[in-house]
């Protein structure tokens, strides 16, 4: 099959996956609760736990996270599509979850689903750079979705060297585009500022005064 083709294909097949809302349907099923109802409504695994504790929440989170790896990582892997048409290929799961054709072009914030892709692409090495990057700023940020999102840029210092190093230049775009994609699904719940921890506002407070 011509690598257009291949990578069409695989384009429609990840949006698909990604549009698979496990978390609201999980809900659902195992508590007879509308996700939409739970805390901010975001149908993704945050409030999968929310609403059904660990045993609903891991569970979605785990589907979420295959729902990006697996089709990504067939298409690149096993299907052979490369270069500059894995773009649209990886990006696509995000874009399902974010925008699902089975909410009507609503979705989650696709934090698990991002974790997804990169394993799929890059096995190890993304998640685990992404996984730090969370890890390291999570401390420190108050609110988790600015974690999310300066985790995010500074998974960048990841991408961009190997992206030169490698010549694959498409992974900055892929970085950029899935960066994007979630930070227009935070801008509705960015309500305050960048705020410090506790322990870290007192250490600097301290240090002023």
């Amino acid at each position: 099959m011509p690598l257009i083709c291949n990578s069409i294909l695989w384009t429609v097949i990840g949006y698909l996956s990604g549009s698979l809302m496990f978390s609201a349907w999980l809900v659902k099923l195992f508590k007879s609760k509308n996700i939409s109802q739970v805390d901010d409504g975001n149908p993704g695994a945050s409030n999968a736990f929310r609403a059904g504790g660990a045993w609903i929440g891991i569970p979605a989170m785990f589907l979420d996270f295959i729902k990006g790896a697996v089709p990504v990582g067939l298409a690149y892997w096993l299907f052979g599509v490369s270069g500059w048409w894995l773009v649209p290929v990886t990006l696509a799961p995000v874009l399902g979850h974010a925008f699902s054709i089975f909410l009507r072009f609503t979705g989650g914030k696709a934090a698990a689903t991002t974790f997804g892709v990169w394993t799929g692409l890059t096995l190890w090495e993304g998640p685990t750079s992404f996984g730090l990057s969370v890890l390291l700023t999570m401390p420190f940020i108050k609110i988790n979705l600015w974690s999310v999102i300066i985790a995010l840029m500074l998974f960048g210092a990841y991408v961009i060297p190997k992206a030169v190093i490698t010549n694959q230049y498409h992974l900055i775009a892929i970085w950029l585009g899935n960066f994007i994609i979630i930070f227009i699904k935070y801008i509705p719940h960015i309500k305050t500022p960048v705020l410090p921890r506790p322990w870290l506002e007192r250490l600097l407070c301290s240090k002023n005064a």
